[in-house]
């Protein structure tokens, strides 16, 4: 579907440098390469905005690191022993800083 108004053009409000945008890429593929190697580890991820979360790193793809942060069992619905983790999926370009615990 197209937003655009008959008659008016496009115009570009941001367009990322080549170089930064390389730049971004590459630790973006860096930082999943070495999730990779750390599925299923507690560890603690600081936010470039500075945001702290600890969970267990169970997946990292397509510039997205998913972080599963443990709540406390409780009972949900009828089913007794249901267990309530959130996962949260954090951006790759805007973490600090990915510690192990």
């Amino acid at each position: 579907m197209n937003l655009q108004l008959q008659g008016q053009k496009e115009q570009t409000l941001f367009r990322m440098d080549p170089t930064t945008m390389n730049n971004l890429k590459s630790i973006q593929d860096h930082v999943t390469n070495t999730c990779k190697h750390h599925v299923n580890t507690l560890v603690r991820v600081e936010t470039v905005d500075g945001d702290v979360f600890e969970g267990f790193l169970i997946h990292c793809e397509r510039g997205i690191l998913y972080l599963k942060l443990p709540s406390p069992m409780t009972n949900r619905g009828f089913v007794p022993g249901f267990q309530n983790d959130v996962v949260l999926p954090l951006v790759l370009f805007n973490l600090l800083a990915i510690s192990l615990l």
